[in-house]
C-alpha cells in the first residue's frame, strides 16, 4: 500500500540549487519512491553557529516504503552528496529530513514522525503549506487547531526559486 510522505531538503554549501535538484533526482531513483511535487525553493536565515544562507523546499512523494526505509533512503542521498554530520546545526552540502509519513505518528530511536520540530522552522513549515495546507504536527494537532498568530515563525524566508519538480 503507498502512502504519501512530506520530505524537506535543505543546503547551504556549493551550489545549493544544484545540490537540492540532485537530491530530488536520486530519491526519486530508489525503488518504492516516487517524487509527486515540489514546494518552491526559499532562501532561508541559518539556524546555529555563523554560516551562510541556506536554500530550502519540501518534497511530496508516494512511497510504499515503511518509514524507517524511507529514512534510510533519505541518510543514502545525503551520503551520496557528501553530506558530512561535524557540528549540530553546522553547514551542510544537502540535509534531507523526513517530516510525515501520510497521519502517522512514530517515536521510537531512530525516528521521530511526525518530525518533532518542523512547527518551530518557518524553512520548514512555509515550503510544507504550500503542498498540505493543514499538516499534522508533532503533538497529534493540525495547523488548522494550533491557530497561529503574530508568533508564527516564518521570518527570515524568503522566496528564491521555482518548485524543483
Amino acid at each position: 500500500m503507498s502512502e504519501r510522505a512530506f520530505v524537506a531538503l535543505g543546503s547551504n554549501l556549493g551550489d545549493r540549487l544544484t545540490n537540492l535538484h540532485q537530491a530530488v533526482t536520486l530519491l526519486g531513483e530508489r525503488p518504492g519512491i516516487r517524487v509527486i511535487r515540489s514546494s518552491r525553493v526559499y532562501e532561508t536565515d541559518p539556524v546555529g553557529p555563523p554560516q551562510p544562507d541556506y536554500l530550502n523546499a519540501v518534497i511530496e512523494v508516494d512511497t510504499d516504503r515503511s518509514p524507517q526505509e524511507l529514512l534510510d533512503a533519505c541518510l543514502d542521498v545525503e551520503g551520496e552528496l557528501g553530506r558530512v554530520r561535524e557540528e549540530r546545526w553546522g553547514p551542510r552540502v544537502i540535509d534531507v529530513d523526513l517530516l510525515l509519513v501520510d497521519r502517522r505518528i512514530v517515536r521510537d530511536a531512530a525516528l521521530t514522525l511526525p518530525h518533532p520540530r518542523m512547527h518551530e522552522r518557518g524553512f520548514v513549515l512555509v515550503p510544507l503549506l504550500e503542498l498540505d495546507p493543514d499538516p499534522m504536527l508533532p503533538d497529534g494537532r493540525s495547523i488548522g487547531e494550533l491557530r497561529p498568530g503574530p508568533g508564527f515563525p516564518a521570518g527570515g524566508v524568503r522566496p528564491y526559486a521555482p518548485p524543483l519538480v
